[in-house]
């Protein structure tokens, strides 16, 4: 997947992003199973996990290997774009 190129330069943790790299390649299921258990943790119950934006910002996180509070804290036009495109990954 290419890069998404965020609205805006963003800085996390010393860090300067312009764009993200969700690479779902490197997901496994073991991956997936505790997104979830740190979704829970930071949002509460989910009926659907994979409709909740807690457990897509996990993901995305896990996939671009940063933490999630870096996905979070986007501002919501990139976090937005994120979490759909982690939406699509886990209902393809």
């Amino acid at each position: 997947m290419d890069p998404i190129k965020l609205s805006k330069p963003y800085s996390y943790d010393g860090k300067d992003y312009e764009e993200i790299n969700l690479d779902f390649d490197i997901l496994t299921g073991n991956d997936l199973i505790k997104a979830e258990a740190e979704a829970r943790i930071i949002g509460g119950p989910m009926p659907v996990p994979e409709l909740s934006k807690q457990y897509q910002a996990v993901i995305a996180a896990k996939a671009a290997r940063v933490h999630v509070d870096m996905i979070t804290g986007l501002p919501a036009k990139d976090f937005s774009k994120i979490t759909v495109m982690v939406q699509d990954f886990l209902f393809e």
